[in-house]
């Protein structure tokens, strides 16, 4: 009893309430792509596991690193669709990118703040997802954001691999802090589990870095916040929380090879 009282103050002191569940998606097409070969990228809103969506707000920023280390501005490239989900249509949006080099690419999403009434507060996101190209460079770099750097490379993984990231961190700010870790759905599934492992968590140690075992083959995100002021809405203040969130994916299991 104990144990669980220190949990449920742990989870509120970190602001991780009924809302953990809604993160922002930047999910490739394809996870590994060859050069040359046009692929959809997609930004939505919502709950992964459950596969329940909503309007996406209208990103502030899109930005993508390639593999020699040049930024190049998307924002422009970004087109508003509609989607087809159950008996309702919701926004989202995409964006067709080429890569012309081999290597891997960095795509960085901002968001504006993102008002979640449950929660009375704000969230303002930025969500970082890598696209493999045919050769192993450049997936750890640092885009200079608020983001994860991951110390795993974050693609050719198989299910229950551990996979680690690193969150540098100003002298100012807790030790410690909790990341949330969720699997994407690309359907709702038929039954949902308890809420404990639909949104799993972990610590990041005083190093700034955690570990997660990624159970199932699909996309994967991690997300950590952490406090980033106060915002009006009807004429009163609530607080702002800065997340950030890194998408990986999981190959399918191996084969196994008939004898």
């Amino acid at each position: 009893m104990r144990l669980g009282i220190r949990l449920a103050a742990i989870w509120l002191a970190f602001g991780v309430g009924s809302a953990a569940g809604h993160f922002n998606m930047l999910l490739p097409q394809i996870a590994s792509a060859k050069k040359g070969e046009a692929l959809i990228i997609t930004y939505q809103w919502g709950h992964p596991f459950e596969h329940q969506l909503f309007d996406a707000p209208q990103p502030r920023s899109l930005f993508v690193v390639g593999p020699d280390g040049k930024r190049v501005d998307l924002t422009d490239k970004l087109e508003k669709t509609a989607r087809k989900v159950g008996d309702k249509e919701i926004a989202t949006y995409r964006l067709t990118f080429t890569p012309q080099q081999r290597g891997d690419y960095l795509l960085v999403l901002k968001t504006p703040p993102i008002w979640l009434e449950e929660d009375g507060e704000f969230v303002e996101d930025t969500i970082k997802t890598v696209l493999h190209v045919q050769a192993q460079r450049g997936w750890d770099r640092s885009t200079g954001e608020f983001e994860f750097i991951p110390l795993t490379r974050p693609y050719g993984l198989r299910p229950g691999m551990v996979f680690q990231v690193e969150m540098p961190r100003r002298p100012d700010e807790e030790a410690l802090s909790l990341v949330e870790i969720e699997r994407y759905n690309r359907e709702p599934p038929k039954t949902l589990p308890p809420d404990e492992h639909i949104t799993r968590t972990v610590r990041l140690d005083r190093n700034g870095t955690a570990a997660a075992t990624l159970t199932d083959a699909g996309w994967w995100c991690l997300t950590v916040s952490r406090s980033h002021g106060t915002r009006e809405r009807d004429g009163k203040s609530h607080p702002v929380r800065q997340r950030s969130t890194f998408w990986v994916f999981v190959d399918e299991p191996e084969k196994e090879k008939e004898r």
